[in-house]
C-alpha cells in the first residue's frame, strides 16, 4: 500500500504555535472519533470530520478507498498514543494496529474539524534525550547583550513549546532605555546587534551550514526557511548546539570545520523567520532539528547584570557577557 498523504498548506500555517507539549482537548478527541469511526468501518463519518478545504481536497470517492485498503492490510488500529508536537505545531501519534505500526499527523481547527491528516512509517526516536549541556560553555557573543526570550516558563520564553527548543534563547543588544536599535529601527543596520561576531561556545565540529538567505526587512518575516542563514556545532559529548538568523553570506566556517571555543562563526543578521535582527540559540540532541529535543543551556562564568554566576543558564530581561 501506499504511503497517503493529504497535507494541506493550511495544515502548516493555522496552527503554528501550540500551547503546550501536551495533547490539546481538541485533537485528543479528533483522534479518538477518527480511531472509532475506522474500526467500526465508518468512513463517510471520517470525512464529515474534514473542514469543508479537506473535503475538496480528500473527497470520499479517494477516502474511501484509502481507508479500506489500510484496513485491508494492517487490521484494526488497536492503540493509538500522542507522541509530540512536530515542528509547526502539527500532532504526531504512534497508531498501532493489529498488524503493523504506523505514525499519524493530525491537524485540527476550533471546531474539531480536520485541517490535516497524514499516515506514515513511524520511527522510534532511539537518541538519547539530554537535560543539559555537560560541554564547558562561554557566551555566544563578546560584549554585553539581552537576554530578549530565556528561561524555562512560557512567561520568560515563548519556545518551551517546541521540543526541539525548549531551552532557547532569544538574543540581543538593548540601550540604557531598553531599545534594541539607535533611531527609528527602520534598517537592520540601525540595531545594535546587527553585523555583531558570533563565536563558538565550545570546542566542536561544524556539521550543517546554511548561507546566502537574505536578511529581512525589519518588521518582516521568512516563514520558508525558519532559521534562517544557520551553523550547527556538535561537540565531543553529542551536543548539538544551533545558532540562526546569520546575516547573509557572514559565516565563515564551513561544514566539516573543527573550530575551537572562542573562534567566529559569523555575524548577527536578520534572516529567517525573524523580525528583527538578533541571535537564536539552542542545544538540541540530533542533528535534525523536526525530530530533536532540547536541553538547557549553562554557561561556566558568565557576568549577569554584573554580577558573576557560575554554571548559570539565563532568564529573560538579564543583561549577559562573559567574564
Amino acid at each position: 500500500m501506499k504511503n497517503f498523504i493529504i497535507t494541506l498548506l493550511l495544515l502548516f500555517s493555522a496552527i503554528s504555535t501550540v500551547s503546550a507539549q501536551k495533547e490539546s482537548d481538541n485533537l485528543k478527541a479528533a483522534a479518538k472519533k477518527f480511531v472509532e469511526a475506522f474500526n467500526a468501518d465508518k468512513p463517510e463519518v471520517i470525512f464529515n470530520m474534514f473542514s469543508d478545504v479537506m473535503k475538496k481536497a480528500a473527497p470520499e470517492k479517494t477516502l474511501n478507498p484509502f481507508l479500506a485498503s489500510l484496513k485491508s492490510e494492517l487490521g484494526p488500529i488497536q492503540k493509538n498514543e500522542f507522541v509530540k508536537y512536530e515542528n509547526g505545531g502539527v500532532a504526531l501519534y504512534k497508531m498501532t494496529f493489529a498488524k503493523g505500526i504506523r505514525g499519524f499527523n493530525l491537524a485540527v481547527d476550533a471546531a474539531q474539524k480536520i485541517i490535516g491528516l497524514r499516515v506514515i512509517p513511524f520511527e522510534e526516536n532511539t537518541t538519547p534525550v539530554i537535560e543539559r549541556n555537560t560541554t564547558s560553555m562561554i557566551l555566544p557573543f563578546k560584549e554585553e547583550w539581552t537576554v530578549f526570550w530565556g528561561g524555562t516558563t512560557t512567561e520568560q520564553n515563548y519556545h518551551v513549546t517546541t521540543p526541539s527548543q525548549q531551552g532557547a534563547f532569544d538574543l540581543l543588544i538593548t540601550d540604557d532605555q531598553g531599545k534594541s536599535y539607535q533611531t527609528n529601527g527602520q534598517t537592520n543596520e540601525d540595531f545594535y546587534v546587527f553585523g555583531k561576531e558570533i563565536i563558538a561556545p565550545a570546542a566542536g565540529e561544524v556539521v550543517l551550514v546554511v548561507d546566502g538567505i537574505k536578511d529581512n526587512k525589519p518588521g518582516d518575516m521568512n516563514p520558508i526557511y525558519v532559521p534562517g542563514n544557520t551553523v550547527i556545532i556538535k561537540t565531543a559529548n553529542n551536543e548539538y548546539l544551533f545558532f540562526a538568523h546569520f546575516k547573509q553570506h557572514s559565516i565563515v566556517v564551513n561544514q566539516g570545520q573543527k573550530v575551537a571555543q572562542g573562534e567566529v562563526l559569523g555575524l548577527t543578521g536578520n534572516s529567517g523567520n525573524s523580525s528583527e535582527p538578533h541571535l537564536h540559540f539552542h542545544i538540541q540532541n540530533e542533528e535534525e532539528m523536526s525530530k530533536a529535543i532540547g536541553a538547557r543551556a549553562f554557561f561556566a562564568e558568565i557576568l549577569v547584570n554584573g554580577e558573576l554566576k557560575k554554571d548559570y543558564s539565563p532568564v529573560r530581561g538579564e543583561k549577559i557577557r562573559n567574564k
